[in-house]
C-alpha cells in the first residue's frame, strides 16, 4: 500500500469521527482521533481525551501525555514513529466513558488499527483493554502480560495518569515499558 494511501485512509476516518453524531453525544470539546505514523510498528491505546486534548484535538498532550511521551522516548522511539489514540474520541461530559461509548468507539479504533497495522499494541488501562480485547481486564493483575494473537502482540499496562499518581504503579508501568523495549528489540523494522 502506498504511503499516501494509508495517510489518506486515516484522514478519512478522522473526518468520519468529526462528523459522527454518536461519538459527540454526551461529550465536550474537539474530536481527538489520534496521531502518529500510518506505518507505526507500535500503537498506544488510552481511554478518552482529557480537557487539554479536547481543547487542541491531539491525544496525550496533558500531564499524563507528557509522561507517556517521555517513556516512549526512553525506550528508544520517536513520537512520530508510533500511533497514539483511544477508543473514545471525545471528552466524556461525566468523566469516565460509558460501556456504550466504548462499544461505539471500538468501530473507529479498529478501522484505524486496520490501516496502521501495528505489530505491537499497548493497552493502557482498563478502558483500552476492554475496548480492544472485548473483555473485563484487571490491569493490576494482568499488567505486563503479552498476549499474542496472529501477527500481533498486545501488552497490558496501566494508564499513564495512574502511574503518575501512585509510586507503586509508576514502578510497574516503568517495568512494563522495559518489557516493551525487549519486545521491540526482537522485532525488526518493516
Amino acid at each position: 500500500m502506498k504511503k499516501a494511501t494509508r495517510e489518506t485512509q486515516l484522514r478519512k476516518i478522522s473526518e468520519e469521527i468529526e462528523a459522527c453524531v454518536q461519538c459527540r453525544e454526551g461529550k465536550l470539546g474537539r474530536a481527538v482521533a489520534g496521531e502518529g505514523s500510518a506505518y507505526a510498528e507500535i500503537a498506544f491505546i488510552g481511554e478518552a481525551p482529557g480537557k487539554e486534548e479536547a481543547k487542541v484535538g491531539r491525544p496525550f498532550i496533558g500531564r499524563s501525555g507528557k509522561f507517556l511521551r517521555s517513556m516512549i522516548r526512553e525506550i528508544g522511539l520517536e513520537e512520530k514513529e508510533v500511533f497514539i489514540t483511544s477508543p473514545v474520541k471525545y471528552l466524556p461530559r461525566r468523566g469516565t466513558p460509558t460501556r456504550a461509548d466504548i462499544t461505539h468507539g471500538r468501530g473507529h479504533l479498529f478501522q484505524q488499527l486496520a490501516v496502521v497495522d501495528p505489530k505491537i499494541i499497548v493497552l493502557m488501562g482498563k478502558i483500552a483493554s476492554r475496548a480492544v480485547l472485548d473483555r473485563e481486564v484487571s490491569v493490576s493483575q494482568e499488567h505486563g502480560e503479552i498476549i499474542k494473537e496472529g501477527d500481533k502482540a498486545y501488552l497490558i499496562t496501566f494508564h499513564p495518569a495512574a502511574a503518575m499518581r501512585f509510586p507503586k504503579i509508576r514502578k510497574e508501568f516503568t517495568d512494563d515499558f522495559r518489557k516493551l523495549k525487549g519486545l521491540l528489540t526482537k522485532k525488526k523494522p518493516r
